[in-house]
């Protein structure tokens, strides 16, 4: 049984995941792995990804892994990032695809008329250092409130249920960027690519047991 299996359905930043989680947890055993049976048998579980959802929801169906990564999420420790948060949802206006309904809510495109609060035009993608307010969970453990994360993306999800949300950013309204239920804790930023802060979140991810 490996300590962490990382999901690899083709349409993530693997290699940079997996980097960062070796840092952290150095003597742990993780794998970045496209085997249902090595998903299932896991005691942690990564779900990253990046790109358009119709091709994550479509490649994520073709390697056989969509059942492994829904018992993942149901019964032990689990991190989604970026489209992995997405993906959780029940909808994506992104293609207009459905999603794997662990929890519901949808995911919705940034608009194209964005302005600051000076009346500068801002861009979709939203790309770069944004700051996060975050909740109490353990997850947060030793993370400034109002830390700066790595983000890349033109969607981001709407939950149907307040209490998912355990972090927002603000672009220019605040979004939800991180949720939580249960085992399952994911987040629409990078953590692997977000410095120390990315890094505290990971090292927290390794030691948590929900």
């Amino acid at each position: 049984m490996v300590d962490v299996a990382v999901v690899d359905y083709g349409m993530g930043n693997l290699h940079s995941v997996e980097q960062a989680l070796r840092k952290v947890a150095p003597d742990a055993e993780i794998v970045v792995s496209d085997d249902a049976g090595v998903i299932a048998n896991a005691r942690r579980v990564v779900f990253p990804g990046q790109g358009a959802m119709p091709d994550c929801m479509r490649e994520l169906d073709a390697r056989g892994l969509r059942n492994a990564v829904l018992e993942a999420a149901r019964d032990k420790p689990f991190l989604g990032i970026c489209i992995g948060l997405q993906m959780l949802f029940e909808h994506s206006a992104e293609g207009d695809v459905a999603g794997l309904g662990i929890l519901r809510g949808e995911v919705v495109r940034f608009a194209g008329n964005l302005r600051d609060a000076q009346g500068n035009k801002l861009k979709v993608p939203h790309m770069g250092w944004n700051q996060v307010h975050h909740a109490q969970h353990p997850l947060w453990h030793g993370i400034d409130q109002d830390a700066r994360f790595y983000f890349v993306h033109s969607y981001y999800v709407r939950p149907r249920d307040a209490a998912l949300v355990q972090a927002t950013s603000d672009y220019p309204q605040p979004f939800a960027c991180a949720v939580a239920q249960g085992n399952l804790f994911a987040v629409q930023f990078h953590p692997e690519k977000s410095q120390t802060a990315g890094l505290k979140l990971l090292q927290n991810f390794m030691q948590w047991n929900p």
